[in-house]
């Protein structure tokens, strides 16, 4: 029998590859293993565009809103009480700087993720699994653009008054939930509608969390604030997008910064 060629027999082999890929999970967790999507991630991130002074105009946004740099040192947060986490709904710093964050998961706009690609902005996506449900693959392509992914329970309870054991179960059960998915334990974690007590610190401190996050009450826009943005509760409102490019062009025309969360927590 006639050797086929190299170049061939690797074509053949590829096309497989591909075909298997297809028939498989889109979550690259469940696809490529947790190194190997790692591998991916940091890949990623090795190779960002070069900024594009283009990016903001495409996006209605008449001059580049800039990214501000890690503080050093980072703000001074204190425990609720003895053994337990922060709990911030701003961050006391003198930078000009506000911080997006997301809830939920049940926005999955592709348009979302090239809008944080391309003018790389630093968002925090507190995750619920029960919203999410299929979705995470979405997330993990907004991780390897830069987005952070953080904790908001597995089942959306309002946590304030359950037992010790029910709030555990849903805060150490979405930290599981996010380490089998993304290889990680999130830091940061925000109770659903904003309701806690003692009970849900301890449970969370136990769980690995070290900031509870709430986000900042107020109509003007001040250095500090955590900002969050949507999920929109009118159906026929502005998708997440448009609520965050108009958010934007409030931070320009205030003079602030969009900062890492998690570098100043």
């Amino acid at each position: 029998m006639t050797a086929r060629p190299l170049a061939a027999v690797l074509a053949a082999a590829l096309l497989a590859a591909t075909v298997t890929g297809c028939a498989q999970s889109v979550d690259p967790i469940e696809r490529l293993g947790r190194k190997a999507a790692h591998a991916a991630r940091q890949a990623t991130r090795t190779h960002f565009p070069a900024d594009d002074p283009h990016a903001y105009r495409r996006w209605g946004l008449p001059a580049r809103v800039p990214l501000a740099p890690p503080p050093s040192p980072r703000p001074r947060i204190h425990a609720a009480g003895p053994g337990l986490p922060p709990v911030v709904d701003r961050v006391p710093t003198h930078d000009r700087v506000v911080f997006l964050t997301y809830d939920d998961g049940a926005e999955r706009d592709p348009r979302f993720v090239d809008l944080v690609r391309e003018l790389r902005l630093p968002v925090s996506m507190f995750l619920t699994d029960s919203v999410v449900g299929p979705g995470y693959a979405h997330f993990a392509r907004l991780r390897e653009v830069g987005a952070n992914v953080q904790n908001h329970t597995l089942d959306h309870q309002a946590l304030r008054g359950l037992p010790y054991a029910g709030q555990r179960a849903e805060i150490c059960g979405q930290q599981d939930k996010l380490r089998e998915r993304f290889g990680i334990r999130p830091r940061l974690f925000r109770p659903p509608y904003g309701t806690y007590d003692t009970t849900t610190l301890r449970a969370a401190g136990d769980c690995g969390v070290s900031a509870v996050v709430l986000w900042t009450e107020g109509e003007r826009l001040q250095a500090g604030d955590i900002l969050l943005v949507g999920p929109d509760d009118d159906l026929n409102g502005p998708p997440l997008v448009e609520r965050t490019v108009r958010l934007l062009r409030e931070v320009q025309e205030r003079g602030l910064s969009v900062g890492r969360l998690e570098d100043y927590l």
